[in-house]
């Protein structure tokens, strides 16, 4: 496939690379950092934003993100806690597109990859809404499938929002449960 305009040729496989590079590079600084969150978490709201971001920009090392929406949901609004950790996910996993989008000349060509654009311009949106809304630590893969797949990154930006929106929703609504659950358990301690 012949690409044209100003990101052709070595330009696309050094945007490509440096896409790659710093997906990586992100990774090693959160893994380096993992011990600091528990600091971050005295600041609310963009704690949970900056905490969601984190733990959704690493690739494949899974990270507590789902935990801190359902701690801070027992002590902030449930659904501020929502908007702030789905806003930090969906940012955060523009590295597994970074890393798709760096090898997708690697498959450009190839039969399956064809079909496999073709399905994802169709379906790619309600297939990156519903892995985003399952927890389940396979995300970074569908990620990585959008950016090789050259899903536009506004829409896959929207639908990951969504559903990791929603799935923090519940887990912020549990943990706001938990603290009645608890006092209820334990009227003494309270």
């Amino acid at each position: 496939m012949k690409q044209s305009g100003w990101l052709s040729g070595w330009k696309l496989h050094a945007v490509r690379l440096l896409a790659f590079i710093v997906a990586i590079a992100i990774t090693v600084f959160i893994f380096s950092i993992r011990d600091k969150t528990e600091q971050l978490a005295g600041y609310g709201y963009p704690s949970i934003f900056l905490l969601s971001l984190l733990a959704n920009a690493t690739i494949i090392i899974p990270a507590p993100a789902i935990a801190f929406s359902f701690a801070f949901g027992a002590v902030f609004n449930p659904l501020g806690i929502a908007l702030a950790a789905g806003a930090g996910a969906a940012i955060g996993e523009i590295t597994g597109y970074l890393v798709g989008f760096s090898g997708q000349g690697v498959v450009d060509d190839s039969k399956i990859y064809k079909k496999l654009e073709l399905w994802t311009t169709r379906r790619g949106a309600l297939l990156i809404l519903i892995l985003a809304f399952i927890p389940n630590p396979l995300f970074d893969l569908a990620g990585i499938a959008a950016g090789a797949l050259k899903m536009p990154i506004g829409l896959f930006l929207l639908w990951t929002w969504f559903g990791k929106t929603l799935k923090m929703l519940i887990f912020a609504f549990a943990g706001a449960a938990s603290i009645d659950w608890i006092t209820k358990l334990f009227p003494a301690a309270f």
